[in-house]
Formats: structure tokens, sequence, C-alpha cells
């Protein structure tokens, strides 16, 4: 009984800890928020300018081609590299600071939508920016953390009505467990293996503007034993050592896509050859 008072008391402190930690993060996406705002501003001036530069740079190349004949010809040839340097320049520019802008965007958007509230969302771009975020958060911590990600996610698909901030978090946990599970791998095998995460999204159509939405994060880390298996859902259960895991993110998951989006959450894995978490869950079109 003693045993049983004391694992309870220390179930309790856990998460009191918790609920502290989660006063913190409403505190800090609050600051997100803000701090998304007002960096949107500066960028909208980066992309603007970036498109004038571009339209002065092709006047001054127009002008250069009607020129040609009085400059040297090495000279001649010199401006017009330059030009094209400079216009790839631009463009990269231009595409790199309207990819941050879609971030903001993304964070502005979970930041002001309500518990539950299911709003228009490309979910191609939300799976692509949380599956980079997880792994430039890996790398942020290990410098020499290194994987292929490949992406199938098909071009042209409309909008889905989810709740975004819950799928967000639902992908960006799937995925911080696969970066996990290939580091390790790696830490064992060494250079001969190949870390490898693949997200891959698709829609199967029903009636109307309805269909089901799959989400599939498939690594080639340490599998999971049968065993192992049956117990990830569990709350506090981890296989991560102490301090590295709390042993909620994917009982936190399943709760995401099961009860919040009326979908599944399914699981395929093996030692040694890998993963896949699979989210299917029902949606309409956005209108």
């Amino acid at each position: 009984m003693d045993v049983e008072m004391e694992d309870l008391k220390k179930q309790v402190e856990y998460l009191q800890q918790q609920l502290h930690k989660q006063e913190k993060m409403a505190s800090l996406g609050l600051l997100s928020a803000g701090i998304a705002h007002e960096i949107q501003n500066p960028l909208n001036f980066v992309i603007n300018f970036s498109k004038m530069s571009a339209n002065l740079l092709e006047d001054m190349q127009d002008i250069l081609s009607h020129c040609g004949d009085k400059l040297e010809k090495d000279d001649a040839d010199d401006l017009q590299d330059i030009s094209a340097d400079l216009k790839e320049n631009l463009a990269k520019i231009q595409e790199h600071g309207e990819r941050a802008i879609s971030i903001i965007r993304g964070i502005l958007l979970q930041s002001r939508g309500k518990a539950g509230e299911k709003l228009p969302t490309d979910i191609g771009q939300l799976v692509h920016e949380y599956v980079w975020l997880s792994y430039h958060a890996m790398r942020a911590n290990d410098k020499s953390f290194n994987i292929s990600i490949q992406e199938e996610i098909p071009e042209g698909l409309p909008k889905f009505m989810v709740i975004p901030q819950d799928l967000s978090r639902a992908v960006l946990n799937v995925m911080n467990n696969a970066c996990y599970t290939v580091k390790e791998r790696t830490g064992q095998e060494g250079p001969d293996y190949k870390p490898t995460i693949t997200a891959k999204v698709a829609f199967t159509p029903k009636d109307g503007n309805e269909g089901d939405l799959r989400i599939d994060i498939t690594d080639n880390g340490m599998g999971m034993t049968p065993e192992i298996k049956a117990k990830i859902f569990e709350n506090f259960f981890t296989t991560k050592p102490a301090g590295q895991g709390t042993g909620l993110g994917m009982g936190i998951t399943y709760d995401l896509i099961t009860k919040n989006h009326n979908g599944q959450l399914l699981v395929e894995t093996a030692p040694k050859v890998g993963t896949t978490f699979t989210f299917i869950i029902p949606v309409k079109i956005a209108k």
C-alpha cells in the first residue's frame, strides 16, 4: 500500500510539473505570436524590394543588350554573367523570404485558433514545415546529425478542414521520435547505415467534398518489438533514457488524432527495420 501511495505521489508531482510547463508554453505561444507578427513586416519589405530589384535588373539587361556593340566583348560578357548571377540571387531571396512568411503565417494561424476549431489548412505545407522543423531542432543540438528526408506530397491538394495546431503537434511528435530513433541507430551502426525518414501525404475522396486524409511518417531506425509497440500509447511509458523523454508524447498524439479528429493512428514496425506511423483522418475540403 505504501509503495502504491508513493507511486501515486510521484505521478501527482510529475503532473504538477507538466501543468507548470504547459503554463509556460501558453505564455511562450503568446510571445511567439507577437514576435512572428513583428518579423512579418520587415520580411514583406525584403520580398517586395527583391521583386523591385529584379524588375530593375531586367531593365538594365535590356539596356545592355542595346549597348552591347559599344562595349568590349569581354566587358559585355562579364556584365551579362553578373546580371544573371544577381537575378538568380534575387530569386533565392524572394523564395526563402516567402517560405519564412508562410512559416510565420502558420504560427499566427495556430496562435489565433480556438481550441478544437477546424480551419482551412494546407496539409502539404504543414507536414513539410513541421518535418523540417523537427530536423533543424535536432541539428541545433547536434551538428553531426544528418539524415535523408524524402517527401511525397502531391501538388494541387485543396485545403482541408482540420485543427492545425493539433495536427502540427502530432506530426512534430512523431517526427521527433523518428529523428531520435535514426540517430540512435546511427550511433550503433556507424557510417554504413543511411538514416532516412519519409513523409507522405495522400487524399482519398468520398461523397461530396469529404474524404480520408492520410499522412505516413516512416523511418528506418531501431524499430520496436511487439512488447514495446503494445505500450507506446500508454502515458508515462518511454524507452528513452531518464531526462530525454516524458512518456507523454505518443499518448497525446493518439488523442490528437483519434479524439480531436475522429481519426485512426496506426503503427507498423519491426526491430532494425524501422517504423511507420500513419494518420487517417476524415476531412472536408475547405470551401
